[in-house]
């Protein structure tokens, strides 16, 4: 089966198809030229995920899924949420998103954080589904490793010694919250 993930990341693409293995192909926007970035405007993941998905539902006409990810941090009431990809600033910058961060929890003793994915997917007939995955730990005080993308270099998972950026990307796609999300994504796929 050939599904769309209405996203540009080849990052999010190469996690979610090692996860998917060769039942199905998952297509980016990247692999059917759609170059513009696509809408986040509502103020909750799952109101982001289906705005993309519909879009992307409704341009190609084929099923798809898109998904939407925030860093919820207990001491900062929950923020950055679903404003995590611009918390440094209007552009989307990984390196100022997490300074910006770690300078708001600067002399806090609560560090405790979750990753929260909602996908939305759309099926050939147009039926709206819901998965959501959740992977709870703590922020660190400073930027630990190089792989990953986003606020993995400061997010630690619980029961870990390592950041998300340290872990192999088997092991993060078994424990983190798109792969939890992208387990019950599949676990429908495949029913």
């Amino acid at each position: 089966m050939h599904v769309i993930f209405a996203t540009q990341n080849p990052n999010k693409v190469l996690e979610i198809q090692n996860q998917v293995g060769e039942l199905h192909t998952i297509q980016s926007l990247l692999d059917l030229n759609y170059l513009e970035e696509l809408e986040e405007t509502q103020d909750t993941l799952q109101g982001n995920a289906l705005q993309k998905a519909r879009f992307v539902y409704q341009k190609f006409g084929k099923a798809c899924f898109a998904d939407d990810t925030g860093l919820e941090i207990e001491s900062l009431n929950g923020e950055p949420g679903v404003y995590s990809a611009r918390y440094g600033g209007p552009e989307k910058s990984f390196d100022k998103n997490m300074d910006s961060v770690l300078s708001k929890l600067h002399g806090k003793m609560n560090r405790k954080a979750q990753f929260r994915t909602v996908i939305a997917l759309i099926d050939e007939n147009g039926k709206e589904h819901l998965f959501e995955g959740i992977c709870k730990g703590e922020i660190l005080e400073k930027k630990v490793g190089k792989g990953g993308f986003g606020y993995d270099p400061i997010f630690q998972p619980e029961s870990y010694q390592e950041t998300f950026a340290e872990l192999s990307l088997e092991v993060k796609n078994k424990i983190s919250h798109r792969g939890l999300a992208v387990s019950k994504l599949i676990q429908f796929l495949n029913a």
